[in-house]
C-alpha cells in the first residue's frame, strides 16, 4: 500500500511523487505484489458537478499537473503491476492535525477557542473519515484482480459545509460554534509571506464552488457505508479535548 503525506508544498512534491511511485511500481514489479495507492482528486481539476472516475485527467495547478503526471505512471504499468487508487478528498478523523478539520478546527474548539479555516466555511465540501479510508483500503487489498488496474473514489458521509460540520464538533464538545476564516479572495496576496495559503490558492477550484465526490462505483461493488457526521465528528472533536490532557 502507498499511503503518505508528504509536507503541502509543491515544490516537495515535484520530485516527491514522481520518485515514490516509480520505486512503488519497481518494487512490486519485481515482487509480484498489488498496489493500493490512497490518492486525491486534485488531477480532476475545476468541476462543475460531483468527481467521478472518468473524468479527464487536468494540469490546472501545479499539485494537480504532479499528480496527473504519476496517475500516467501508474496507468502506463498495468501490463506489469496491479494498482488500485482511492482517490480521497479532504478527510478528518479522531487525532488528524494536519486536515481543514483538524487542529486548527476542531482542536481549537476542544480548548473553547474559536476555529480558525483557510478555507470558505459556507461552501459544501466532501470530507472522507480517515478509519473509512483505511477500511475502503483493506476492501481493495483483499479484492480480487478485477478490481484493479483501476481508480476508485472513497464514499463519505452526505455533503455538508465546514460550519455545519464545526457546529457538529461544538455541540459534542457543548460549545457553541465560532470560526474564523480568512475569505477565499485574500488567500493570494496572503500567499506571498505564508506558503500554506499559496498552496490552498494552487488547488482553490476545491473551494470556490461545491466540492462533490461521485462513489457510486465502489459503494456498489462493495456495499460500502461510510461513518456517518454525527458519528464521526464528536469522535475527531473529542479526540483533541483527550490530547490536550
Amino acid at each position: 500500500m502507498l499511503a503518505v503525506a508528504f509536507p503541502y508544498d509543491a515544490r516537495v512534491w515535484r520530485t516527491a511523487w514522481p520518485q515514490a511511485m516509480d520505486n512503488m511500481l519497481a518494487a512490486c514489479d519485481a515482487s509480484s505484489a498489488r498496489l493500493v495507492f490512497i490518492d486525491n482528486l486534485y488531477q480532476l481539476g475545476p468541476q462543475s458537478e460531483p468527481r467521478h472516475e472518468d473524468m479527464a485527467l487536468s494540469e490546472i495547478g501545479e499539485k494537480p499537473a504532479i499528480l496527473t503526471a504519476v496517475t500516467r505512471m501508474w496507468l502506463a504499468a498495468r501490463d506489469r503491476v496491479r494498482v488500485a487508487a482511492l482517490r480521497c478528498p479532504d478527510f478528518y478523523g479522531p487525532g488528524v492535525g494536519h486536515s481543514h478539520l483538524g487542529a486548527f478546527a476542531l482542536g481549537e474548539l476542544a480548548k473553547g477557542k474559536p476555529a480558525q479555516l483557510l478555507v470558505p466555511p459556507d461552501t459544501v465540501h466532501d470530507f472522507a473519515y480517515v478509519p473509512d479510508i483505511a477500511r475502503a483500503a483493506v476492501t481493495l487489498l483483499d479484492a480480487p484482480d478485477d478490481a484493479f488496474g483501476r481508480a476508485w473514489n472513497m464514499p463519505c458521509a452526505p455533503i455538508q459545509s465546514p460550519r455545519e460540520l464545526l457546529a457538529i464538533g461544538a455541540e459534542s464538545l457543548g460549545q457553541r460554534a465560532r470560526i474564523w476564516a480568512v475569505p477565499l479572495w485574500l488567500m493570494k496576496p496572503l500567499g506571498l509571506v505564508y506558503r500554506m495559503a499559496k498552496e490552498v490558492v494552487d488547488v482553490s477550484f476545491t473551494w470556490d464552488r461545491p466540492y462533490a465526490v461521485d462513489a457510486g462505483a465502489f459503494t456498489r461493488r462493495f456495499g460500502f457505508a461510510p461513518t456517518p457526521f454525527a458519528v464521526g465528528i464528536p469522535a475527531s472533536a473529542r479526540s483533541f479535548v483527550a490530547k490536550d490532557r
